[in-house]
This record gives structure tokens, C-alpha cells and sequence, in this order.
């Protein structure tokens, strides 16, 4: 058999393990052990489970997921979210929908010094939710706004899709973090306008709630220091390049684990929490992370991504039929399927086809970690509706899943606007002094 069709068969069998209930990462693990020692011989596979997993855990750049990940979770447990929260509420309750809006500001600000989609979405369940319930806010406008504003952390640097993007793709995460910015922006502005639009159209969605003094106001950005202190120490040393994004990671953790103490909210105790948080979450990226290495060495040998990579060229289909190709198959796998685990194992086979189709890696890992937020919200398996079910166990699934539409729809519109504006995504990076 040639490689491209051992290959192709290691592909098949691996969709077969995934669908009997086998753990990704250990599946991709071991078809790329398999496979490379049939391509080879058994030492070549016998050689990866011996390097790939050291080398992957003991990365210098891989390092700073955990870093990120202490950060956000010390700084969910010394009230910086309330803070947060209260904050936008103040300036934005006011209006129709205001609690919403203030919800996916507030979702915004605290994705800025997180990384990941779930935790947010958990936070502001248990914040957000009983003052929107409290002014009697339509239940799935409520949880739908919850839901989708979590995703934010993964868009919104630091990101932890980000990270695993170009860890796998051998692409900037430094660049890669800048370049979510202003989608980032974008994506939350668009979220805010689809609530106007609703609450305008249907006023009992989201009432207004009492009109907060100017004084009241001003009062209120105390609680938003500690977020911007971490955003412009962490984000702003990256751009300017006076650190690494690993480094950042570090200095980040400690930044918030000294803003903890300052504002005596750091115990022991929840310090233990955090670090066993971080350790559980990081352990689940790092099993992926081997697998995908692992099963990407694999396809490397069996030639099978230059030889779609060369299809695609070499067809007569414009490069944005084939992007388009691709973001309906990431969402259509996010309905069926953990599209965070399908985008780990698909993007050693779809970069190197994007790339001969002449996009920019740096703007197509922007689309496909809002593909991820998309895949997060969407029916049967969106991960966010879960987190935020299981905290308000009183609000049906369907009804969330119903709330969170005129979000996704925003994710979809603003795929597009990136697709025609490819700048929005690619100027900050263009400008930055590090990498």
C-alpha cells in the first residue's frame, strides 16, 4: 500500500475508536504508533511514545498553559468577576437588555486574563444569572447570553485555543494572541447588538433596571484595576516584546497571586483549589497534545496532508470554496461531536491545505478558534449550554440551547466580516515587536 492510503486507513480506523468511546488522545496516540510502525518499522513507533510525550509536557512554549490557566483560576477565587461584573451592570443596566449586555462585558473583560471558555461560562452563571432572573429577564435570553459570552475565553487573549493552534501548526502564539484582539472586540460588539435588536423588537426580553448616578458609575471601575493591571502587564508586554508569551504566562500567575494578597482573598486554601484545578485541566490538554503529536507524526510520514494539500492546489476550486469546505465541516462536527477534540485532531491534515490555498495561518487560526465557540453553543453536544445547565438546573437545555441561536448567528457574521476584512484580524500582529 503507498503511505497516503496507509494513511487514509489509519484515519478510518481512528474515526472507529473515537465512536466506540475511546479517550481522543490515547485513540490518536495509538494510530500513530501503529501506523508509523507499519510505514517504518516497530523502532520508529516504539521511538515516538518514547520522545513525544517528555518533549511535549517538558516544552518551554507548552508551558504556558498552566501558567495561564493559575492565572485565571486565582483570579476567579479572589472576586474579581463580581467586580467585574458590578462594574458593567452600573454603566449598562439601564438600557433594554442592559444586564445582558453587562453580562457579555463583563464575560469580555474577565476572557482577557483567562484562556479558556468553560470557567466564564460557570462564573457568570452563578453571578449574572440571579440579577437577571431577579428583574425578570426571559430565561433563555438569560442563560443564552451566559452561554455564549463564556466563549469569549477562548477568542480574547490569553487563549487556550490559541495556544494548542500553534503548538500544532507550528505558528506565533505571541502573534497569534495580539491577533485575537480586535476580533475579539468585534465578536463582543456584535453579541451587544444582537440583544439590542431583541430587546427592541421584544421589549419583556430584558427590562431595564434603575439608572445608576454618574458617581455611582466612576465608583464602580475600582473593580475593574485588577483586570486591567493583568491585561496591560501580560498582553502589553507580549506586543511590545519585552517578554515572551511563556514568560507572560509566569508573570501573569504571579501577578494575579500578588493582587489576591493585596486584597486579602488569596487563603491557602483556595490557592490549593486553584493549583488543583490547573493541574486537572492542564493534565487534559497535555493527553490531547501527545496524542495529536503523536498522530501527526504519523500523517507527516504517510504523506497524506501534502497530498490533499496538492489536490487542493491543483483543482480548479477558488481557495475560498475550500475555506468554505472547511468551516462547514468544523460545524458540523461541532454539532456532533467535542469540536475542541476534532479540531485537535484534524489540523495537522486541514493547515497545510489552507496554507496552499494561500491564507494567512496567523488569520485562519481567528477562524478557527471562533469556529470552536461556535461548536461549543451548538446542539446536542455544545459543551457551554452543559456548564451553564448544571449550574441553573431550573432552565431546561432546549431553552438555553433556544437563547443562545441570535449568538451564534453573531460568530457566523463575524467569521464573515473577518473573511472580507482579513486586516481586522492581521494589523495588530503586523505591528508587534515581538513574536
Amino acid at each position: 500500500m503507498t503511505p497516503p492510503t496507509v494513511g487514509t486507513i489509519g484515519l478510518g480506523v481512528l474515526i472507529i475508536l473515537l465512536l466506540c468511546g475511546m479517550p481522543i488522545g490515547y485513540a490518536m496516540a495509538l494510530i500513530g504508533f501503529v501506523g508509523l510502525s507499519y510505514l517504518v518499522n516497530i523502532g520508529a513507533g516504539l521511538s515516538l511514545l518514547e520522545t513525544i510525550p517528555y518533549r511535549t509536557v517538558a516544552s518551554y512554549t507548552i508551558s504556558l498553559i498552566p501558567m495561564f490557566i493559575l492565572m485565571s483560576e486565582i483570579a476567579a477565587r479572589t472576586g474579581i468577576t463580581q467586580g467585574l461584573y458590578a462594574a458593567t451592570q452600573k454603566w449598562l443596566g439601564h438600557l433594554r437588555g442592559g444586564l445582558a449586555m453587562a453580562t457579555v462585558g463583563a464575560c469580555a473583560a474577565f476572557a482577557s486574563i483567562c484562556g479558556s471558555a468553560l470557567a466564564p461560562a460557570a462564573m457568570f452563571a452563578r453571578i449574572s444569572l440571579p440579577e437577571m432572573e431577579k428583574y425578570k429577564y426571559d430565561p433563555s435570553l438569560a442563560a443564552g447570553v451566559v452561554a455564549a459570552g463564556g466563549t469569549l475565553g477562548i477568542l480574547i487573549p490569553p487563549s487556550i485555543g490559541f495556544v494548542v493552534y500553534g503548538f500544532l501548526t507550528a505558528t506565533s502564539i505571541g502573534k497569534l494572541f495580539i491577533a485575537g484582539i480586535l476580533p475579539g472586540v468585534l465578536l463582543s460588539a456584535l453579541m451587544m447588538l444582537s440583544i439590542y435588536i431583541l430587546c427592541r423588537r421584544n421589549p419583556v426580553l430584558g427590562p431595564p433596571t434603575p439608572k445608576s448616578s454618574w458617581r455611582e458609575r466612576l465608583l464602580g471601575l475600582k473593580g475593574v484595576w485588577e483586570t486591567l493591571v493583568l491585561f496591560l502587564l501580560v498582553l502589553g508586554g507580549i506586543y511590545l516584546g519585552v517578554f515572551t508569551p511563556t514568560e507572560g504566562g509566569g508573570i501573569g500567575a504571579a501577578g494575579a497571586a500578588v493582587i489576591g494578597l493585596v486584597k486579602r482573598q488569596l487563603s491557602w486554601e483556595r490557592f490549593t483549589l486553584a493549583l488543583e484545578s490547573t493541574l486537572e485541566f492542564s493534565a487534559m490538554v497535555f493527553i490531547l497534545l501527545i496524542g495529536a503529536y503523536i498522530f501527526g507524526a504519523f500523517m507527516a510520514r504517510s504523506e497524506l496532508p501534502l497530498t490533499l494539500a496538492k489536490t487542493a492546489t491543483e483543482s480548479a476550486l477558488s481557495p475560498y470554496i475550500i475555506l468554505g469546505g472547511v468551516l462547514l465541516f468544523y460545524f458540523i462536527m461541532g454539532c456532533i461531536s467535542d469540536i475542541i477534540s476534532t479540531s485537535v485532531l484534524t489540523l495537522p491534515i486541514i493547515y497545510p491545505m489552507i496554507s496552499a490555498a494561500g491564507f494567512d495561518l496567523i488569520w485562519f487560526g481567528v477562524i478557527t478558534v471562533i469556529m470552536l465557540q461556535v461548536g461549543l453553543c451548538t446542539p446536542p453536544i455544545g459543551l457551554n449550554v452543559f456548564v451553564v445547565g448544571g449550574v441553573a438546573k431550573h432552565i431546561p437545555l432546549d431553552t438555553i440551547f433556544k437563547g443562545i441561536t441570535p449568538f451564534v448567528i453573531s460568530m457566523l457574521v463575524c467569521i464573515g466580516i473577518l473573511i472580507a476584512f482579513p486586516k481586522i484580524a492581521l494589523i495588530l500582529p503586523s505591528m508587534m515587536k515581538g513574536g
